[in-house]
């Protein structure tokens, strides 16, 4: 239960960064859930039982959650190396402004 709040928690900050990186934040939200599951069962299955030989269920699921934040920072970094949408368009209208009487 608390996983699913930290991931509504997480999903509405990546729709407001991709507001504000003027991108539309429906396909980003998706992107951060299909991230999230898939580096968390990656950290558990892969890393926790094949890697470390983990049978214990705690140890696994504090790696898992620990991948699976690791999934929602790789998508927070690719967002945050896009250009602000403000900048854009402040480079559109350079000398637009000047033109008009």
């Amino acid at each position: 239960m608390l996983e699913i709040l930290a991931l509504i928690f997480l999903t509405r900050n990546i729709g407001k960064l991709a507001v504000q990186k003027g991108l539309k934040p429906g396909p980003w939200k998706f992107y951060t859930v299909i991230c999230w599951f898939a580096f968390e069962i990656v950290g558990a299955f892969v890393i926790g039982v094949m890697i470390f030989n983990q049978t214990e269920l705690l140890p696994l699921m504090l790696l898992a959650f620990v991948c699976a934040f690791g999934g929602y920072v790789l998508i927070r970094f690719i967002l945050q190396r896009k250009p602000d949408a403000s900048i854009e368009d402040e480079i559109d209208r350079i000398g637009v402004d000047d033109l008009k009487p």
